[in-house]
């Protein structure tokens, strides 16, 4: 293989699993949309400079990587706290802080987690909404 060939498949072998975990950036009625279509959504309401959402960010890739089903599954959507914290969707499920994490299936709520950053909370919640999707 030469140099070039190397790098090339080096750059996918380290992109794909990020790849893997990106999620839909919100945009109004992207939620809505989804729900009606029959998916299972996890809501992450964060922004870039907080501590906690940073850490819900790291343990929530762990856990997904820990299971392809997850990926699969559920649609992962991204809310930028600081433009849309006061805004619809928010306000409809009563979104109290950034790092809130809800998962939505329908016109149900299946889990939340607010500033909790462990292993198990998340998986739990991520378990849940696997749960409703496949079912």
């Amino acid at each position: 293989m030469d140099r070039r060939s190397f790098m090339a498949a080096s750059a996918v072998t380290l992109v794909m699993p990020l790849a893997a975990q990106a999620a839909e950036h919100y945009k109004p009625g992207l939620v809505k949309q989804l729900l009606a279509d029959g998916k299972t959504v996890v809501i992450d309401f964060t922004t870039e400079w907080c501590t906690t959402c940073a850490a819900q960010k790291r343990t929530m890739a762990a856990v997904r990587q820990s299971n392809p089903a997850y990926d699969e599954n559920i649609i992962f959507v991204t809310s930028d706290y600081d433009i849309y914290g006061q805004k619809e969707l928010a306000r409809e499920l009563n979104i109290p802080r950034r790092s809130t994490i809800v998962a939505l299936k329908g016109e149900e709520e299946l889990a939340r987690i607010v500033a909790g950053t462990s292993k198990k909370q998340i998986k739990e919640l991520l378990d849940a909404a696997l749960t409703a999707a496949i079912a």
